[in-house]
């Protein structure tokens, strides 16, 4: 992507930010180790496919000291926002919403004059993509743990209720989606709900479906917890449950634990608990296992560390991963 850099170095930066001009540039500051850093990398991607006019710069902190020191950068994730080459904004943490909300503030004015049918043409594009985003959009005014109607919170409600899976989209954080989606589906309020990117209706039409009992039937039900921890553990033969991965453990326990496992040649899958707070409080519990690294063999809790080292030390650990034992 032509509006989506990295900087390796402050002459770098300094070209980067000369070169935009005018134009709004977003610059993440990340930590490779950071997984929140990997999180917001993506939203970023998604965001410079959204906003060609806007320049996104990725800059390892550690890696270009001067320019963290400059900047005073203290933690990461961190988006500094340049106009002009000065410095308009900040934002700490891995927020997405809030990132989404400053680019389209300070990109807004940056859309080029006689552009008007391009640019509709690609806001009709933009909103196929969002109430295609996932099987159930929720259009709303907040979000759903803070709506910011009462309509809006009344159709959050009735999701809770029925334990409906959906995603949303604040149109409070976007004027030309708020304004644009009326026109695109002919319907001039909010909160609006799709489904497979279809226009199910408002808060009316979905009160009548809960009523009638077809809520259900209309937009898919959520995955309880136990369920996915059931799919999760049961995805291959050898499934652990580590902070990090097959190719970088983040914690010392969950090194060793893969280096036993390396020695029997047994092929297994990993899942990052650091990826997944739900995930790693809720295995716990699911499990009666208060620790990590977690390995499961077809679906069974074999243990932790102590008992994968226990069974490497008495030559068992191979047959237990074949489920000979």
């Amino acid at each position: 992507m032509a509006n989506l850099a990295e900087a390796t170095s402050p002459q770098q930066f300094e070209e980067l930010l000369q070169k935009a001009g005018k134009s709004l540039v977003v610059v993440h500051f990340l930590a490779p180790w950071a997984p929140q850093c990997t999180q917001m990398n993506d939203v970023m991607a998604e965001l410079a496919k959204e906003n060609a006019q806007v320049t996104f710069v990725k800059l390892e902190a550690e890696a270009v000291p001067e320019v963290s020191e400059k900047y005073e950068i203290s933690s990461v994730p961190t988006f500094l926002f340049f106009k002009n080459n000065q410095k308009v904004d900040r934002l700490d943490g891995a927020h997405a919403p809030e990132l989404t909300k400053k680019v389209q503030r300070h990109s807004s004015a940056a859309v080029p004059m006689g552009m008007g049918v391009a640019a509709k043409e690609d806001l009709n594009e933009r909103l196929k993509k969002l109430v295609n985003a996932a099987p159930c959009m929720l259009f709303m005014k907040g979000s759903p743990q803070e709506p910011c109607c009462g309509f809006s919170r009344q159709i959050v409600e009735l999701f809770k209720q029925h334990s409906i899976q959906y995603s949303s989209f604040d149109i409070l954080s976007d004027e030309e989606v708020r304004q644009g989606l009326k026109t695109f589906s002919n319907w001039p309020t909010y909160p609006q709900v799709y489904v497979n990117g279809e226009l199910v209706g408002g808060l009316d039409i979905v009160k009548e479906l809960a009523e009638s009992g077809e809520l259900e039937n209309t937009c898919p039900k959520a995955i309880t917890l136990e369920n996915r921890l059931k799919s999760l553990i049961n995805k291959n033969n050898v499934m652990l449950f580590m902070k990090g991965n097959k190719e970088m453990a983040k914690c010392g326990f969950s090194r060793q634990i893969l280096e036993m496992l390396n020695s029997t040649g047994v092929e297994y899958d990993t899942f990052d608990i650091l990826q997944d707070e739900e995930v790693r409080q809720g295995l716990k519990t699911f499990s009666n296992w208060p620790t990590y690294p977690q390995l499961y063999v077809k679906g069974e809790l074999i243990g932790g560390h102590d008992i994968v080292k226990e069974l490497k030390e008495s030559g068992d650990l191979e047959s237990v991963l074949k489920g000979e034992n």
